[in-house]
């Protein structure tokens, strides 16, 4: 069930939302009705074929590849979407290596730069969006607000749009092709088990300190991990970076040297690729420091277990991701990707998402979807009134709980730096593995 919230919606979605899913049903049922006209502009016309017949493929991680969302385009769109859910290096293999496998990919920005360039997806028209004018601003032009500083690494934006619609050349500045459209991110910081650790922790630094020798841990995706480790580092005072998002070769030897040091000192439990991993080690408290993301520490919590997700003096890395469309997709199958695409910037998904401690890059169409109370927690800062629930459900926060590390505007205004894929990429993943073998 959803609420519409009138009254703290206004200022942020001023016309009414868009709704086109009877249109398109029906629409497609029907030998040579054009979605050019009306609601739905730009697409080709559609031929005797019904929608119901339409299966898109997806692919990207596990974030963001949730069934309860397949089965809601099932029910609102009428099409199946069938997806499948990988760790972030192979989602950047399969999009350029296995082209025809799949229709939609759901990926992050730092893969988008490796991956558009492979000429496998096609740029998308925001024309055919009604939903564009509502994605944030940190997706158009890297800024949270007017005087906002643009963090380091691969920024969304600066890897978001191209110049043509059959360009797979970045973009320097906003233009109507979009290389994804983008559906989620966060800022991301350290998780802690507050009863298993004596001190306030309050710097990226803390990783590494001796007294969690053996409980501590941190996540192996190379492009992700070694901004948690320039992070840490940075906050040592070890070493100064020109551009933790596009490290000389000599910033990453010194970077990873230090953390080949620790490693052999014994500082880490393990190391974890998977989502259900970093929350496997935390609760079991085998680790009571570590890379986290906000929804797992939720997971530690709702089994009844303190975990926090600890604010840092120097800043949260922060991730974002999209989807796009795959190069092959034509006819009908791209009218109905573009159909899911708009739906999914119109709320539902957005609500969903917040719900689970991300952020729904169309902010103003999920807030109709929640409760005052849900909306003032996760991104207002506010106290909660009542319980706070996932959506499946589940008790996540008591009332009175308050989210860790304030409002949007803390959050994300506090980022230092986005998961970045550097020049020197391949040395860089050379020498992450020699830690990881170390």
């Amino acid at each position: 069930m959803t609420t519409d919230n009138s009254k703290t919606t206004k200022n942020l979605l001023s016309t009414k939302e868009v709704t086109r899913r009877g249109f398109v049903k029906g629409a497609a049922a029907t030998a040579g009705v054009a979605i050019g006209s009306g609601a739905i502009t730009g697409f080709p016309t559609i031929w005797a074929q019904n929608i119901k017949d339409v299966t898109l493929r997806q692919f990207g991680t596990g974030v963001s590849n949730i069934n309860a969302v397949a089965d809601k385009v099932k029910e609102d769109l009428g099409f199946t979407l069938q997806m499948t859910a990988l760790d972030s290096d192979a989602v950047a293999q399969r999009a350029v290596t296995q082209p025809k496998s799949f229709d939609i990919a759901d990926i992050e920005y730092w893969i988008c730069k490796k991956v558009f360039p492979a000429g496998t997806m096609q740029p998308m028209d925001t024309t055919k969006l009604k939903n564009y004018q509502y994605i944030s601003k940190l997706f158009i032009d890297g800024k949270l607000t007017p005087d906002s500083e643009i963090a380091q690494g691969t920024a969304p934006h600066t890897v978001g749009f191209v110049e043509g619609a059959d360009s797979v050349e970045f973009a320097s500045a906003p233009t109507q092709w979009m290389t994804l459209v983008p559906t989620i991110y966060n800022a991301d910081t350290l998780g802690i088990r507050p009863d298993l650790i004596e001190r306030p922790i309050n710097s990226w630094a803390d990783l590494l300190d001796p007294a969690f020798k053996g409980k501590a841990s941190i996540l192996n995706i190379p492009s992700i991990g070694i901004m948690d480790a320039a992070m840490v580092c940075e906050a040592m005072g070890e070493v100064t970076y020109g551009d933790k998002g596009n490290m000389t070769q000599e910033e990453i030897d010194k970077t990873i040297a230090i953390m080949i040091d620790a490693k052999k000192a014994g500082q880490f439990r393990a190391f974890w690729k998977s989502f259900d991993e970093s929350v496997n080690l935390m609760a079991s408290g085998e680790v009571v420091i570590q890379s986290m993301w906000s929804p797992a520490v939720a997971a530690v919590r709702s089994k009844g277990i303190a975990c926090k997700y600890q604010p840092l003096k120097e800043g949260y890395r922060a991730w974002g991701g999209g989807i796009g469309l795959a190069k092959h997709l034509t006819g009908l199958e791209l009218a109905a990707a573009y159909e899911y695409i708009d739906w999914y910037l119109s709320g539902w998904v957005g609500a969903y998402l917040n719900r689970q401690g991300y952020y729904s890059a169309a902010p103003a169409t999920a807030q109709k979807f929640m409760s005052e109370d849900e909306w003032g927690f996760w991104m207002e800062g506010k106290e909660a009134q009542g319980d706070i629930l996932s959506p499946d459900g589940k008790v996540m926060e008591k009332a009175g709980a308050v989210r860790d590390g304030g409002s949007y505007e803390e959050r994300m205004g506090s980022v230092a730096c986005w998961n970045s894929v550097m020049d020197e990429n391949k040395h860089m993943v050379r020498k992450w593995n020699e830690f990881i073998a170390a």
